[in-house]
């Protein structure tokens, strides 16, 4: 099959959806069909070899914020938009994309999902004459709904299904400011609803996203997220001493960063794990140095910043390490996950894990084994299971192994590349818009 997928950058951000995808192509590819992996926005920042390398830009950010700002951009000749879409620049860009929030971003967000009919049309079609100089493809996969916009076009220039993943955007779409929010979710539903197939990565955000875009659940296909396994293969080693509780995501609010830092102090308050130390990583951009900083002001405080690291933007082989280094992992996310990308790691590291009883994290803890749950929004409830996992020694460990297994076997990249091929099948005879509730 010839395999199209559209993915967003996040410029110097690590982020988890190019992660996905970027595992997601390599599979692909090592399944023996041709798979062509397209960057938009930004460049896409990876951990691991880039299955974009060679490819252009479209929709380049620089030029879709001056298209929405001014008449003048819109109707720029193509060599100023090329010029704009020079990679430095865009590097540059995404280091001030690092500091844009949702908020600021309403306008912005509706003109893209109105695709053809939004103020970035040109971009569109420059994105669709590139993709008919390549072979046609069996089928388009867009990274997540925010691209939704861009289906109607390319389905009827390309003549071919198109297919979106949903991966969180509804926590992006909620703190939109009104009336974009209202308008925005209604553009979705409206666009969503003529795509070829929706794939969910758990069954609770399939649940949610239909209920929100009004599809029946036959309309949205579950298909676990999947990594790269190779440098994960080697055997776990012995629990470190003295014990490390861990944190890898980004480093911000909503990922639930402050939350553990609060349930590291009481943890240490409490005496029972004296020795106990914090290692914090992930990605960390301009908008998260505040919470870091403030986190940092509490740990020092208490007296205990000399127990805690911090590891931001690591590449590949030192994340691999840092979860190696750990007796326990914990993202407390404050918001309904749609998967947790970074809870597969832990566990593919023979890590056990501690996370909320909330968004996909009952299905990925329960389904592997690798893990307890706990009350969600509870400091005291996240410290009591961070301390009975350090507690249970042996079968602490046992919580990690089972963990690992599991992951080896349901949430490999080529697990996700085969269920995302069954998924998408369908959709290569499909004529019609999904069913709606």
């Amino acid at each position: 099959m010839r395999l199209l997928q559209l993915t967003p950058g996040a410029g110097a951000m690590y982020c988890g959806n190019c992660l996905r995808d970027n595992a997601l192509v390599a599979a692909w590819r090592k399944l023996g069909h041709d798979a062509l992996m397209v960057p938009l926005y930004l460049p896409i920042t990876l951990d691991e070899p880039d299955q974009s390398e060679g490819t252009p830009i479209f929709f380049g950010g620089i030029s879709v914020y001056l298209r929405q700002k001014s008449a003048f951009f819109r109707n720029a000749p193509a060599w100023m938009h090329d010029l704009l879409a020079s990679p430095r620049l865009l590097k540059w860009a995404g280091g001030r994309a690092a500091k844009t929030r949702p908020a600021e971003l309403g306008e912005l967000t509706e003109s893209m999902l109105r695709g053809e009919e939004g103020h970035q049309a040109a971009d569109l079609e420059q994105l669709l004459g590139w993709l008919r100089s390549q072979p046609r493809p069996d089928v388009v996969c867009l990274s997540n709904a925010l691209l939704v916009g861009l289906g109607r076009r390319l389905r009827s220039g390309l003549g071919a299904p198109v297919a979106c993943m949903l991966q969180g955007e509804d926590w992006f779409l909620d703190a939109l400011p009104e009336p974009y929010r209202e308008r925005c979710w209604r553009i979705v539903a409206e666009r969503a609803a003529e795509l070829d197939q929706l794939i969910a990565p758990s069954g609770y955000f399939a649940t949610l996203m239909g209920r929100r875009l009004g599809l029946s659940e036959k309309a949205i296909a579950v298909v676990p997220n999947g990594i790269q396994l190779a440098s994960y293969e080697a055997a776990p080693g012995p629990p470190p001493l003295p014990p490390v509780l861990g944190f890898f995501a980004r480093m911000c609010r909503e990922k639930g960063l402050d939350r553990l830092v609060a349930a590291y102090i009481r943890i240490r308050r409490r005496g029972r794990f004296p020795t106990l130390r914090l290692r914090i990583g992930g990605s960390c951009g301009p908008a998260d140095e505040p919470v870091v900083a403030e986190v940092r002001g509490q740990l020092a405080a208490e007296g205990l910043l000399e127990s805690v690291e911090f590891h931001p933007n690591v590449n590949h082989a030192a994340k691999v390490a840092f979860l190696r280094s750990l007796s326990v992992f914990s993202v407390p996310a404050v918001y309904g996950e749609a998967f947790g990308l970074y809870v597969i790691e832990a566990l593919a590291a023979g890590v056990p894990v501690v996370q909320p009883r909330c968004g996909a994290f009952p299905e990925l803890v329960e389904s592997t084994g690798g893990g307890l749950l706990c009350d969600p929004g509870d400091v005291d409830a996240l410290a009591d299971g961070i301390e009975h996992v350090l507690g249970e020694a042996d079968q602490g460990r046992g919580r990690g192994t089972a963990g690992r297994q599991a992951v080896f076997t349901h949430f490999s990249a080529e697990a996700m590349a085969q269920g995302m091929l069954q998924a998408l099948t369908p959709g290569l005879s499909h004529t019609g818009p999904a069913p709606r509730g």
